[in-house]
């Protein structure tokens, strides 16, 4: 039996609305699904074992030890078009700390190898019609937010769609 789990940053209110928001606008059928966050772990198919488990949380908590809360400050509108059809608000300030958590994640039993590099940033719209990821992008282009980290969240898929939390862990570093 197994099980997708992701590892992200959570963006907290009111902005988080706000970009749940955005992304609801464009019709994007996950929008109310998937709360606006910075993924630090894409969605990873994990076998189902209390071993496991002790194995991410030892991990996982081995990072946050070692990584200081910091701050994130999103700034304006990118896109993966023509690659992928996503529109998304960028980090001006953060990257290099998500960067760093992100890797630090990614190793022990959450080795993986990337599709793309990692590129932080907050989806606001995904594979929606062009007429409408173009709207986003130009409506949130002066989009701008500041907020501080002082944790990251492992989420488990539910199966019907939504992520749940699961455990956050603090940045103590």
């Amino acid at each position: 039996m197994e099980r997708t789990i992701g590892i992200a940053i959570g963006i907290p209110q009111p902005w988080g609305a706000e970009l749940d928001a955005a992304r609801a606008s464009t019709g994007d059928p996950l929008a109310a699904l998937i709360p606006s966050h910075v993924t630090l772990l894409g969605p990873t198919m994990l076998p189902v074992s209390a071993d496991l488990d002790r194995r991410l949380d030892e991990l996982l908590h081995s990072v946050a030890e070692q990584n200081a809360p910091f701050s994130i400050q999103l700034r304006g509108t990118g896109t993966f078009r023509p690659v992928s059809q996503v529109v998304f608000v960028a980090l001006a300030t953060g990257i290099g700390e998500c960067e760093q958590l992100a890797g630090a994640i990614r190793t022990g039993p959450l080795a993986r190898d990337l599709a793309h590099p990692y590129h932080p940033h907050v989806t606001i719209g995904h594979d929606v019609p062009e007429p409408a990821l173009d709207d986003v992008f130009d409506r949130m282009a002066d989009y701008s937010a500041r907020f501080d980290v002082d944790h990251f969240t492992r989420y488990e898929h539910n199966g019907s769609g939504s992520w749940q939390p699961i455990r956050d862990y603090a940045l103590r570093g």
